[in-house]
């Protein structure tokens, strides 16, 4: 039967009303104006729902409370009623919504059998007092760790034990059972663009690939690591695969058929982690304020910070605003694809393009949320107003906690006030002689290689015997090349003024759009005698250019037109 708030295990609607009127908003580090992280909802469970697969849709948050009993949270009304759905006899240990919302599909497992919830019936007739329709899918099933459907809702994929079973919705039997796993599956995905395969993740620490509709194996991974495999996620857009183990190392392999399956990155979270809080922390771009602030904790015997574990319970795609550089960059109008990563300690902005982390919101720098180490956590991004909501289940305790994230102050409080779009290349190689920007090199006064005058001093000195001086001449070799930049002219005829003809000639104008890249050489200027490479090159505005060289120095030019074409080339 289905049941409506209040209950005695749930807060009175009242209570959860005035709970929602102030709610927590929690935030970030580093953004002032708007909260990037808001605790809507809080539950306090009578059973420990640590390790269960939770559920985030577009229309609910699905998640088990006081063990056998599955509660339902409104993510568009987050004001309406809690809907909790009864009929399970022993603990829920999965959940999944269905990828269609017309009708709203919701399956639950637990250990004594499966069940399919059309939503929209069942809140349909609890309002007229009658008992919603459920359908039982299977029963005295092994302890059931991952759920999920079919792209097109007419199949269920439930990994049970060793087992992977793959039931028909409509005709609510096994079609199949998939065998071959050494220890528990943990995950099972649907390829999107091939409805026959299926692949699953174990605790044996390898991933299979399965034709479910014939009940083949096609591939099977070899160990991949020390630790079991807990997430799995399909890319479409890259026809990648993505799997997360418990000591936080992610895998990507690619999914095209000449690729073979071939390991395109693996990547260690805890190190990406420490790169990316140190680059945010040199770029000075987002800093803890002072109530988050913790002292740190320290090993007992050595004195030294106590690492955090990063095992990826979850995986799960994310929208966000372009970002020209990594982590702290500058928003564009376009979007990037990246992927939520969910771990005990936070959760993270993974870029599919770059493998690197865009951005990290760790529970411990908000002192105000109710779950500060999760057990299992689900995600949902919606792309339209930019926000994400995640559900969280404590490691150590009974609460379950459901946040709102919004991206777009989360993204803003990383972007660097005052820069603009810039590009650096680093040269591989020398520019062509067919180049508009070949210069040719600089031709100075010839100097004998050095290779040519230690082998003519060898030959004349020779090895003679160790000779004592008060006073040995310096070489010179550490100190910096003495160049003669200019030589100022001091014999005007008109004491250092410049005619006003000469001012009139030459005014400052804004190269036309239309017409065509520049291509000829105005002006060459040589930076030393000898071939130098130029660094970098940046026109100051004010009819300066500095210029940084290879040997130490800044040299400063004047010029009476902004350049129109910079360019340096490496020296040969």
């Amino acid at each position: 039967m289905v049941v409506e708030i209040p209950a005695p295990s749930v807060i009175s609607f009242l209570e959860w009303r005035s709970k929602m009127e102030t709610a927590q908003e929690v935030s970030c580090p580093g953004s002032h104006e708007n909260a990037v992280v808001t605790e809507k909802y809080v539950a306090e469970s009578r059973e420990v729902v640590s390790h269960v697969q939770l559920a985030c849709g577009p229309l609910y948050c699905a998640f088990p409370l006081d063990g056998n009993q599955l509660c339902l949270w409104s993510i568009r009304d987050p004001y309406h009623q809690l809907l909790i759905l009864q009929g399970h006899l022993q603990a829920i240990t999965a959940m999944a919504f269905g990828n269609k919302e017309n009708p709203p599909l919701l399956c639950s497992a637990s250990q004594d059998h499966l069940r399919i919830w059309n939503l929209d019936e069942c809140r349909g007739n609890t309002l007229k007092g009658l008992v919603p329709r459920r359908t039982v899918m299977g029963t005295l099933l092994e302890k059931v760790l991952y759920l999920r459907f079919s792209p097109d809702d007419r199949v269920v994929a439930a990994c049970a034990g060793s087992r992977v079973l793959v039931l028909d919705v409509e005709s609510s039997s096994v079609l199949i059972e998939l065998e071959g796993h050494q220890g528990p599956v943990t995950a099972a995905e649907f390829c999107p663009w091939k409805g026959q395969m299926l692949i699953s993740v174990s605790e044996d620490r390898s991933f299979k690939v399965w034709d479910h509709r014939m009940g083949t194996l096609t591939y099977s991974s070899p160990v991949l690591t020390a630790y079991p495999l807990l997430s799995l996620f399909i890319d479409e857009d890259s026809k990648q695969l993505l799997t997360g183990c418990a000591d936080g190392q992610l895998w990507v392999f690619s999914l095209i058929e000449r690729h073979h399956y071939r390991c395109v990155a693996h990547v260690d979270l805890r190190k990406k982690n420490k790169a990316f809080s140190t680059r945010r922390m040199a770029s000075g771009v987002c800093s803890l304020p002072e109530d988050s602030q913790r002292p740190s904790r320290k090993t007992l015997d050595q004195g030294e910070e106590a690492e955090a574990a990063f095992p990826v319970l979850m995986l799960a795609s994310c929208y966000l605003p372009s970002l020209l550089g990594s982590g702290c960059g500058v928003l564009s109008s376009e979007n990037t694809r990246c992927l939520w990563i969910g771990s005990s300690t936070g959760l993270f902005i993974f870029n599919l393009a770059s493998f690197e982390l865009e951005d990290a919101i760790h529970f411990k720098d908000f002192r105000r949320l109710s779950v500060q180490v999760a057990g299992s956590c689900a995600v949902m991004s919606r792309a339209a107003d930019l926000k994400a909501f995640c559900l969280l289940t404590s490691m150590f305790g009974r609460r379950i906690a459901i946040l709102e994230i919004s991206l777009a102050p989360l993204v803003k409080s990383r972007q660097i006030p005052g820069t603009g779009k810039a590009l650096s290349v680093l040269a591989s190689s020398c520019v062509l002689p067919t180049s508009p920007l070949y210069f040719g090199i600089v031709k100075g006064k010839g100097t004998k290689p050095a290779g040519q005058k230690q082998s003519v001093v060898k030959s004349v000195i020779g090895d003679q015997p160790l000779v004592f001086h008060t006073k040995v001449r310096s070489s010179g070799y550490a100190s910096a090349p003495h160049l003669t930049m200019f030589s100022p002219k001091t014999n005007f005829k008109n004491d250092g003024k410049r005619s006003s003809k000469c001012r009139i000639n030459h005014k400052c104008e804004e190269y036309p759009l239309e017409s065509p890249v520049p291509s000829k050489l105005r002006k060459q200027i040589a930076v030393c005698q000898e071939p130098t490479a130029v660094n970098c090159v940046q026109y100051s505005g004010q009819r300066q250019a500095f210029q940084a060289s290879a040997v130490g120095t800044v040299l400063l030019h004047g010029c009476l037109h902004p350049p129109l074409f910079w360019a340096g080339t490496p020296a040969t």
